[in-house]
């Protein structure tokens, strides 16, 4: 995996960090539940596992299996469900309801992995890893399976640690500045926003394989 390619599976962490679906708003409420800062930052651990947990099956999975053979029908397929999720965030009315508060660690990564499975966190990382070269094999053969996961579980961790640190920092600065009053409009501006770049990564991945 190229240095580029890190930097960009940590520049969409990052972006996922900033999004309050993945579990920085969470973390401020049960912060502001319990009336200390330190139970913000015990919600935030599991929220990451789960999210790594979600990025890593679709990451691991589409670096131990691609070859170039096959590349182009996981472009195209990736591509299409890019756009098909991401019109459906788009142009859906609805929004996921916040789970309770009182939940166990286990419970809180479960419902990490789950909403980041539902606003389709793996699948932002497709572009970057099919556009990636094939780690070891030949022509029209698979990668070597063992390898090709560890370099999607490398993705996938590098992606989730840039994803905690920016969602940590937000966290932080909301808890203790802001408040949780006018994250109402916030969250609905933000949630279009990610689903628009769905869309839009998923015409680029549709482009790059026709």
């Amino acid at each position: 995996m190229t240095g580029r390619t890190l930097l960009a599976v940590a520049a969409l962490g990052a972006f996922h960090g900033l999004n309050p679906a993945m579990g920085w708003l969470f973390a401020v409420a049960r912060g502001l539940q319990e009336r200390r800062r330190a139970a913000l930052l015990a919600a935030l651990p599991p929220v990451a596992a789960g999210h790594l947990a979600s990025v890593a099956v679709v990451a691991a999975l589409v670096t131990a299996t691609r070859s170039v053979t096959t590349s182009t029908t996981l472009t195209v397929t990736g591509g299409a469900v890019l756009v098909g999720f991401g019109l459906w965030r788009l142009l859906s009315r609805r929004h996921f309801r916040w789970a309770g508060m009182r939940l166990s660690t286990a419970q809180v990564a479960g419902w990490s992995f789950l909403m980041s499975s539902a606003h389709g966190a793996g699948l932002m990382l497709l572009p970057v890893l099919l556009a990636d070269p094939p780690a070891g094999g030949h022509a029209g053969h698979l990668a070597a399976t063992p390898a090709g996961a560890l370099t999607g579980l490398l993705a996938a961790g590098v992606h989730t640690v840039a994803m905690l640190a920016v969602a940590l920092t937000v966290a932080v600065v909301v808890y203790g500045v802001l408040g949780v009053g006018v994250l109402r409009r916030v969250w609905f501006n933000v949630d279009r926003l990610w689903a628009g770049v769905l869309v839009a990564a998923g015409v680029v991945t549709l482009a790059a394989a026709i």
